[in-house]
């Protein structure tokens, strides 16, 4: 290796070290809520995504990450490409002290409205745990139902990692869920627009009419 290769290497090394130093100075900001709740015994953060598709269930998750070590890069899951939410999904489901997930369908959505149908989802999620939380980290929202204690933190998938990685299982798994729905109903292209409501999905509705896992309340004012 020449000198000038030398020179270029050890730079790159440098900006490595530099990104490196400042992901894990990112990340424990981002763990601020869960040591100041340490006391409280394991945090768990959770989150939902599927408040506003047309079709599918509504998907919340719990996350308890382990207190000894960091999970890297974690992050609103709104802010992370695909590939880096997949990837951050398995390294979440290996090393997380426990995950829940819980889902509620359609025809529950329907039937006690969005708000209701996604704290059941999150109530299932907590229950899911196995070690359960001595505390709650939620995105926005105080959970009705549950008698651990909880802090609703507002963008709180964008400020503390136990609600980011809930966001992360929780885009992933619902993702997943609408791409094998749509080799059942491939007209509405459910595996691109995850079943929220964009043109294709609405002219595939007047054309077809409404699949078993839409959302009637949703979607009454395109029939």
């Amino acid at each position: 290796m020449t000198e000038r290769q030398l020179k270029l290497e050890r730079e790159r090394e440098e900006k490595r070290r530099l990104r490196l130093e400042k992901e894990i100075a990112r990340t424990e900001a981002l763990s601020v809520y869960e040591k100041r709740f340490s006391e409280k015994g394991l945090i768990a953060g959770i989150d939902e995504v599927g408040r506003g598709p047309f079709a599918g269930p509504v998907v919340a998750c719990a996350v308890i990450l382990p207190p000894d070590r960091r999970i890297l890069y974690l992050n609103d899951s709104k802010k992370l490409s695909e590939k880096k939410r997949e990837e951050l999904c398995d390294v979440i489901m290996s090393e997380a002290v426990a995950v829940g997930i819980g889902m509620e369908p359609p025809e529950v959505i329907d039937s006690v409205n969005i708000l209701q149908a996604t704290y059941s989802a999150m109530r299932k999620a907590i229950a899911a745990l196995d070690p359960a939380p001595g505390f709650l980290l939620n995105d926005a929202v105080t959970i009705p139902g549950v008698s651990i204690p909880q802090c609703p933190i507002v963008h709180g998938d964008a400020k503390s990692v136990s609600i980011a990685a809930a966001s992360i299982v929780a885009k992933v798994t619902r993702d997943r869920l609408m791409t094998e729905l749509d080799g059942v109903f491939p007209e509405y292209g459910f595996a691109r627009n995850k079943g929220y409501g964009t043109a294709e999905h609405i002219a595939a509705l007047r054309e077809y009419g409404p699949t078993p896992i839409h959302r009637r309340s949703f979607i009454h004012a395109y029939l």
